[in-house]
């Protein structure tokens, strides 16, 4: 099943400037965790990528890059390749490089303490678990970086093993729902780069 329809290239790219904000979105590499759990910040970035038809395939900070505009802000997108729990690592070499603030940080990841489908935005907070958020904050050295929380489920047996969950793939039905979650996810960076990160919670938070 597609994730989506690739939209074409467009005959040229406008010039992007020294990024204001990076847009990172959370996995791990490898066609095997694809459409896993654990990548649905992965599916995100694809989906604001494909919107904006720019592919992330400059290698650079270990991750998975492409600068783009968005709403006239000059953005870096990011596909950290160093698996979950160093993503911190990729994301604060960026934010170093460009003297990126952490409060232009933007993280999107998945979160099993939300229902499959609810978008939570939170400019700030732990990492409730979560261990690339965990690595994040280590590296930043800061918990003061706005992240969309993307819902994907808690475990139906709490004994069973929660890496069996997070690397488990979506059912069709449950990629469905969290395309179109992703979509409002979208919407929402496009108001957070524009400076209105509050209506972008009062707007698309579940």
């Amino acid at each position: 099943m597609a994730f989506f329809k690739k939209k074409p290239k467009p005959a040229f790219s406008p010039a992007v400037g020294k990024p204001e904000y990076i847009i990172a979105g959370l996995g791990n590499p490898g066609k095997e965790y694809e459409f896993s759990r654990h990548n649905s910040g992965f599916l995100c970035i694809d989906l604001l990528c494909n919107k904006y038809h720019v592919v992330p395939d400059r290698f650079k900070f270990n991750a998975l890059t492409v600068p783009v505009s968005v709403n006239g802000h000059a953005c870096l997108i990011m596909r950290p390749q160093t698996y979950m729990n160093n993503s911190g690592e990729s994301i604060a070499a960026a934010a170093a490089f460009y003297k990126i603030p952490p409060d232009h940080v933007i993280v999107v990841f998945d979160d099993i303490s939300l229902p499959t489908g609810v978008l939570r935005i939170r400019l700030r907070g732990s990492a409730g678990g979560h261990n690339g958020i965990k690595s994040i904050i280590a590296h930043l050295g800061t918990e003061e970086f706005p992240r969309l929380n993307l819902g994907v489920g808690e475990r139906k047996d709490p004994d069973s093993d929660l890496k069996d969950h997070v690397l488990g793939k979506f059912s069709k039905a449950d990629l469905e729902i969290m395309r179109q979650t992703m979509e409002k996810a979208v919407s929402s960076i496009e108001l957070m780069v524009d400076g209105k990160p509050e209506e972008a919670m009062n707007k698309y938070n579940g």
